[in-house]
């Protein structure tokens, strides 16, 4: 399997090659906006209204990215980052900053979702090398004050009020300059679903903010982050990602004194870090690693890398192989509970007979069939083999429905 990822070099203000960017990519979003239309229900003003409140600095740039393109409404909303359909990927990140100050992430989702662009900016004023999602927000980066930003979702069903996680990563590159200012905005913008996002400046300061819809954000210092947050929330999809088995990896990989930045590095192209399972939206498509104290990046994949800097950045196309050449298609894992997390929590109202061993897609099917039948809506129950169909298209699993799914529980979602 192949992609293709972009390097795109435009200082100063937004200009031709954003709005290349934005006219390559729009058709898409607007077809995901419009197919999720029942969950984004948030209209223009209080959307503009919410960017005015909690990133202010950010208007500006808003304004003239929404002129740049002529945008209408739906534009214009999309481009605030406030209330955005419900989303799911996985990921894995970890920071060192003992000799070598470095931070490492693996993104891994759907590659059919993934805009492939490396963009160097400098919106107002502070260069920014980032890889780009949702045409202006951000997955990780770093900016040139030698601050690095990552996420990883946060493994929880709840979605809220609040703005899309590459929007505030965004925010965070642009305005910040340091850990402490990322921790005050990190915590101070609301997120709309759960994500862990871990920051490092050239200082060696780092932290991994845990942030929530519906709870505090949590600022910690660990040095490492998978798909939960403290404790498994979702146990269908920590069975599927196998969030607990990577995050014991990281912290047994961190745990030696005498690790080096390269091996580090190195780990994440392996298993139980690296997944192959690119079908179903869980294939590793990019490692990141940054080096805010040196002030390069470099994406790395198996057979292939990309080094970048702020003093030397070169523009360039490159498709790039994942997985093993040649190698045949990964088998479906059969997964249990006890391999994941033990125990794993039985979904309140569920019966505690409810089947705990099978193919990922079962345990996700059967976990949410399960919470349906227990909901207490009467259009829930009459609608499970819907459900079923509707998450399960040609055998594979659409996390983007499981999304939704939660997203709307208990209204009428399914009959749409």
């Amino acid at each position: 399997m192949q992609i293709q990822f972009e390097s795109i070099s435009e200082l100063g203000k937004p200009g031709p090659k954003f709005k290349k960017l934005f006219n390559k990519y729009w058709p898409a979003y607007n077809a995901w906006l419009n197919s999720k239309w029942s969950a984004y229900t948030t209209d223009l003003a209080t959307s503009k209204a919410a960017l005015e409140k909690y990133m202010p600095e950010m208007v500006p740039t808003y304004n003239r990215l929404c002129k740049l393109v002529n945008a209408d409404d739906v534009m214009a909303r999309f481009l605030t980052g406030f209330q955005p359909p419900a989303y799911i990927s996985a990921c894995s990140q970890a920071v060192m900053s003992d000799d070598v100050i470095q931070l490492v992430r693996n993104y891994d989702y759907h590659p059919d979702l993934l805009e492939g662009t490396l963009l160097m900016s400098s919106w107002n004023g502070k260069k920014v090398i980032s890889v780009s999602d949702c045409i202006i927000g951000a997955v990780d980066g770093m900016n040139e004050d030698g601050l690095a930003v990552s996420l990883t979702f946060g493994g929880r069903k709840v979605v809220g009020r609040g703005f899309g996680i590459p929007f505030i990563i965004r925010y965070v590159l642009e305005f910040c300059s340091n850990v402490e200012e990322a921790v005050a905005a990190l915590t101070r913008i609301p997120s709309h679903m759960s994500y862990n996002v871990t920051v490092v400046d050239k200082t060696g300061a780092f932290k991994t903010v845990l942030l929530a819809p519906d709870r505090a954000p949590l600022v910690t210092h660990s040095p490492y982050a998978t798909n939960h947050q403290v404790t498994v929330d979702w146990p269908e999809n920590a069975i599927f990602n196998k969030t607990v088995k990577r995050l014991d990896y990281l912290k047994d990989l961190l745990s030696d004194s005498q690790l080096k930045a390269d091996t580090m590095a190195d780990a994440f192209l392996k298993k139980p870090l690296y997944n192959t399972l690119f079908k179903e939206g869980f294939g590793t498509l990019f490692t990141s690693v940054y080096r805010p104290k040196d002030g390069y990046m470099q994406l790395r994949w198996q057979h292939d890398s990309i080094k970048q800097s702020f003093d030397n950045f070169t523009e360039i196309v490159q498709t790039i192989q994942l997985g093993e050449i040649g190698a045949p298609a990964p088998k479906e894992s059969v997964w249990s509970v006890s391999e994941v997390y033990q125990p794993l929590p039985v979904p309140q109202g569920a019966s505690s007979s409810h089947k705990a061993v099978g193919s990922w897609h079962e345990s996700v099917v059967e976990g949410l069939v399960s919470a349906m039948e227990h909901s207490g809506n009467a259009k829930d129950k009459e609608n499970i083999d819907l459900l079923r169909k509707k998450l399960v298209h040609r055998g594979e699993i659409s996390w983007e429905v499981v999304a939704d799914y939660w997203a709307n529980f208990g209204k009428g979602y399914w009959e749409n």
